[in-house]
C-alpha cells in the first residue's frame, strides 16, 4: 500500500516542478515581450531624430514590405517547430534538424521571391530611393529563416529563460542597430548612398538591421546548435518534410493576411503620395517632401495599433479557453465564454482609444516632438477609431479559429485587406498631397475596417452563438465620444502633464461606463477577486 503511495507522491511532486518551471518561463518570456514592446516605441521615437523625417518616412516603407514577409516566417517557424518539438520527446534534436532543412528551404524561396518584387515594388510606390534598402533587408529575411527555428526549438524544449534572453537581445541589438548605425550612415556615408540611389540614413537604418539580426543568430546558433540526422526509418516525433509543409503553411497564410493588411494603408499612401509630391507646385525635393508625410502617418501607426497589441494579449487567453469549451462544453458554454470575453476585450480597447482621440497632438508630442505632433493629430484621431475595429476583428477571427473555422477566418482577413487597399486607391488619389492625404487615408482605412469588422462579427455570432453584447458596444461608443468631445476643449499638453491627463481621461471613460450601466459591483468584484489571486 506505501509503494503506490510514494510513487505517487514522486509523480506528483514531479508534476509541481514542472508547472513552477513552466510558470517561471512564462513570466521570463512575459517579461522579455514586455522589453521588446517597450524597445520598439523608444526605437520609433528615436529614429526621426537620427536619421531625419524623411529617411524615416522611407524606411516605413521599406519596412510596409520587408516586415510582412519577415513575420509570416518568423511566425510559422517558432509555431511549427515549437510544437514539433514538445512532440518529439528524445528525439528533440532530430526533430530540429529536420524541421531546420524545411525552413532553410522555405525561406531560400522567399528571399527570392521577396528580390523578384523589389523592382515591382519600386515602381509602384514611385520611390527609386528605396530600392537598394529593400535589397538590404533581403538579408534581414534571409537570417530570420533559420534564427526563428532555433527559437521555436527553445520554447518547445521549455527554455523559456533562454528564449527570453533572445528576445531582449534581439530587441536591444535590432534598436541599436537601426539608430545608431542610420545616425552614422547619416552624417559620413552620402557618397556611398548616392551611389547605389539612395539616402544615407535610411541605407545604415536598413544595414544596421542586418547586422542586429546576424548578431543574435549568432547567439542563438551557440546555444541550440542545428541538431543531428538520423539513418535508417525515420524515428517516431521526426515529421517528414511534406507533412510538416502542411502544418505551417495555414500559419503563413494567416499571417501573410494579418500583416499584409497591417501594412496595406501605408504602402498605398506611399504611392499617391509620391504622386501627388511630384504633381505639386513648388516642392524643391518631392521625394523628401513625400517621404516625410508617409513618416507622419507611421507616427500616428505606432498609437492607433495600441488597441491590437492590448487585445492580442486577451486572444492569447480567449483561444485555448474556448477551444476547450468548444470540446468539453455546450453551445450555451461558448456563447457564454465568447460574450464575456469580448465584452472585457471591448471595455478595454475603448479605455486606450479614448485617451488617444482626446489628445492625439499631446500624444505624438510625447513621442516624437511638436511639429510631427502638429501634422499628424488630426489624422490619429480618425485613425485610432479604425485600427480599434481592427482589434475587436482580430477577436473574431480567433473566435473562429478557436472553434475549427479557419478558413473563414482567413476569408475575413482577406476581405478586409481587399476593403483597405480598395478604398485607398479609390480615396486617397482625390486628396490634395500633405495633410489633406493622412487624413482621407485614416478615413478610408477605418471605414474598411469598420465593414471587415461587420463581416467578422456576423460570422463569429454565427458560429459561437454570441460576439461583443450589443448594450455593451453602445455604451463604450459612447463613452469614446464623450471622451472625443472633452478633448477638444483640452490644449496640447507639455511631456510632464500628458501621462497625468491622460489618466484623467480614462477616469473620464470609467465613470461614463458606470452611468450608463455597463460598469457594475460584479465587475469591481471580478477585479479584486484576479488581483487577491495574484497576490
Amino acid at each position: 500500500m506505501t509503494e503506490p503511495s510514494a510513487a505517487g507522491d514522486v509523480a506528483s511532486e514531479a508534476a509541481g516542478a514542472d508547472a513552477k518551471r513552466a510558470g517561471r518561463g512564462g513570466v521570463f518570456v512575459l517579461g522579455a515581450k514586455a522589453f521588446f514592446i517597450v524597445t520598439g516605441l523608444v526605437q520609433q521615437t528615436l529614429l526621426p531624430a537620427a536619421i531625419g523625417l524623411s529617411d524615416y518616412g522611407a524606411l516605413s516603407r521599406v519596412f510596409a514590405v520587408s516586415n510582412v514577409f519577415n513575420n509570416v516566417i518568423v511566425a510559422s517557424s517558432t509555431q511549427g517547430v515549437s510544437r514539433t518539438t514538445a512532440a518529439a520527446g528524445a528525439r528533440v534534436k532530430e526533430a530540429l534538424r529536420a524541421t531546420l532543412r524545411v525552413h532553410v528551404g522555405v525561406t531560400a524561396v522567399l528571399v527570392g521571391l521577396f528580390l523578384a518584387a523589389v523592382p515591382l515594388v519600386v515602381w509602384l510606390q514611385r520611390a527609386p530611393d528605396i530600392g537598394a534598402p529593400l535589397v538590404v533587408m533581403a538579408g534581414v529575411l534571409a537570417v530570420y529563416g533559420v534564427y526563428a527555428p532555433l527559437v521555436g526549438f527553445l520554447n518547445g524544449s521549455a527554455q523559456f529563460g533562454r528564449q527570453a534572453a533572445l528576445d531582449i537581445t534581439a530587441a536591444t541589438l535590432r534598436t541599436a542597430g537601426l539608430v545608431g548605425v542610420g545616425f552614422l550612415f547619416a552624417r559620413r556615408a552620402g557618397s556611398l548612398a548616392a551611389s547605389l540611389g539612395t539616402t544615407p540614413g535610411l541605407l545604415g537604418a536598413s544595414c544596421g538591421a542586418v547586422l542586429a539580426a546576424l548578431g543574435v543568430f549568432s547567439l542563438a546558433l551557440s546555444w541550440t546548435g542545428t541538431g543531428k540526422g538520423f539513418t535508417g526509418a525515420r524515428p517516431e516525433g521526426v515529421p517528414a518534410a511534406r507533412a510538416y509543409l502542411a502544418f505551417i503553411a495555414p500559419v503563413m497564410l494567416a499571417q501573410l493576411g494579418t500583416n499584409g493588411l497591417m501594412q496595406a494603408d501605408i504602402f498605398v499612401l506611399g504611392r499617391y503620395a509620391s504622386i501627388a509630391a511630384t504633381a505639386a507646385p513648388g516642392l524643391d525635393d518631392p521625394s523628401r517632401a513625400a517621404n516625410e508625410w508617409v513618416g507622419v502617418y507611421r507616427a500616428c501607426q505606432l498609437f492607433a495599433f495600441l488597441p491590437y497589441q492590448l487585445l492580442f494579449a486577451v486572444t492569447q487567453i480567449l483561444f485555448p479557453m474556448l477551444a476547450k469549451a468548444s470540446k468539453e462544453g455546450t453551445r450555451a458554454d461558448v456563447a457564454s465564454l465568447v460574450a464575456r470575453g469580448t465584452r472585457i476585450g471591448a471595455i478595454a480597447c475603448g479605455a486606450m482609444v479614448s485617451v488617444i482621440v482626446a489628445m492625439p497632438q499631446s500624444l505624438i508630442k510625447l513621442a516624437y516632438g511638436a511639429e510631427i505632433a502638429a501634422r499628424g493629430a488630426s489624422s490619429l484621431r480618425v485613425l485610432a477609431v479604425g485600427q480599434a475595429g481592427f482589434a475587436i476583428l482580430g477577436l473574431a477571427t480567433t473566435i473562429l479559429v478557436s472553434l475549427g473555422k479557419e478558413l473563414r477566418a482567413l476569408a475575413v482577413t482577406a476581405s478586409a485587406l481587399a476593403f483597405v487597399v480598395t478604398a485607398g486607391i479609390i480615396a486617397i488619389p482625390r486628396a490634395s498631397f500633405g495633410a489633406d492625404q493622412l487624413v482621407v487615408t485614416a478615413w478610408a482605412t477605418s471605414v474598411a475596417l469598420g465593414l471587415a469588422l461587420l463581416v467578422g462579427a456576423y460570422l463569429a455570432h454565427r458560429a459561437a452563438g454570441a460576439f461583443v453584447p450589443v448594450k455593451t458596444a453602445a455604451r463604450v461608443a459612447l463613452a469614446i465620444v464623450a471622451c472625443a468631445a472633452l478633448g477638444r476643449f483640452l490644449p496640447v499638453l507639455s511631456k510632464v502633464l500628458t501621462p497625468v491627463v491622460a489618466l484623467g481621461v480614462g477616469g473620464v471613460y470609467c465613470a461614463a461606463l458606470v452611468l450608463t450601466g455597463e460598469l457594475g459591483k460584479k465587475d469591481v468584484a471580478l477585479v479584486t477577486s484576479i488581483l487577491k489571486r495574484k497576490r
